[in-house]
């Protein structure tokens, strides 16, 4: 009698309803409570949370055309020199669109 020997995977609660989860939203019939849910799940295991970031990073990697776009490499962070009037002017332009926005909100 030829048995076939599969590899058994240990899963915790968390990940098996993940993986529940993942099945209800790819097929579209999960609930908002559900996706919630799913949501704490994917914020709360740490192992979970690598998997999703490393399927979207891929996902994103052959988004791009061309050979040596490489999703990992930083991009160069460019400073803005502002002065110190600038800095004033923009400050206070916040603080009248706060107010406007406020008392827009009120009535």
């Amino acid at each position: 009698m030829a048995h076939s020997h599969k590899i058994l995977e240990r899963r915790t609660y968390s990940e098996d309803r993940y993986y529940a989860l993942i099945k209800r939203q790819k097929a579209g019939t999960a609930s908002f409570k559900e996706l919630v849910e799913l949501d704490e799940i994917v914020n709360r295991v740490p192992n979970l949370r690598e998997k999703v970031l490393r399927e979207n990073f891929e996902e994103f990697a052959e988004d791009n055309d061309g050979p040596g776009n490489d999703v990992l490499t930083p991009e160069p962070q460019v400073s803005y020199q502002t002065s110190w009037w600038e800095k004033l002017k923009t400050f206070v332009a916040r603080i009248f669109v706060e107010q406007f926005y406020t008392v827009s909100m009120k009535h």
